[in-house]
């Protein structure tokens, strides 16, 4: 029952993190071309509205899928599954990772540019604040990449 258990969590892991993987990659693969083709002011609006909504919205699939792969975890680890333990515990250092390049790095220009979005002024370094965002996707997608690629394991592994 435990690896039953183990492995409903760990899916419903994966359906999370997919969610927040999904959205960086689009970021990389399709948002960051077309910001570049755009002016700053259209760029900094569209990004401070995306994070407006992303801000409010994405956290409670982005913390579920953090709990749900401590979660996944913590059952293999209880359940003797040293294989799916060693592939969430590379899940949960890879989120947590990510987690502190959004904090540190992400979540401050989201807040400047929601800021900006709010009030219709611009800031001056409006193109270097995307760029310093857009830099960071490169790493979020790996690093949710290897999440998923390590929950997946861990389902396998059970």
């Amino acid at each position: 029952m435990l690896i039953v258990t183990g492995q409903i969590i760990a899916t419903i892991a994966v359906l999370a993190n997919a969610v927040v993987y999904g959205t960086d990659v689009c970021a990389a693969v399709i948002t960051r071309s077309v910001y570049r083709k755009l002016d700053d002011a259209t760029v900094t609006l569209s990004a401070g509205w995306g994070h407006y909504y992303g801000d409010k919205r994405m956290p409670i699939v982005g913390s579920g899928g953090i709990v749900t792969a401590v979660l996944t975890l913590l059952i293999a680890l209880v359940a003797g599954q040293t294989g799916a333990a060693v592939a969430a515990g590379i899940t949960v250092a890879a989120l947590l990772t990510w987690l502190a390049l959004y904090v540190r790095i992400a979540k401050p220009i989201n807040s400047q540019q929601t800021a900006a979005a709010l009030s219709g002024i611009i800031p001056a370094d409006a193109r270097a604040l995307q760029d310093k965002w857009d830099s960071m996707l490169k790493y979020r997608v790996t690093l949710q990449f290897i999440a998923i690629a390590g929950l997946c394991a861990a389902l396998i592994l059970f």
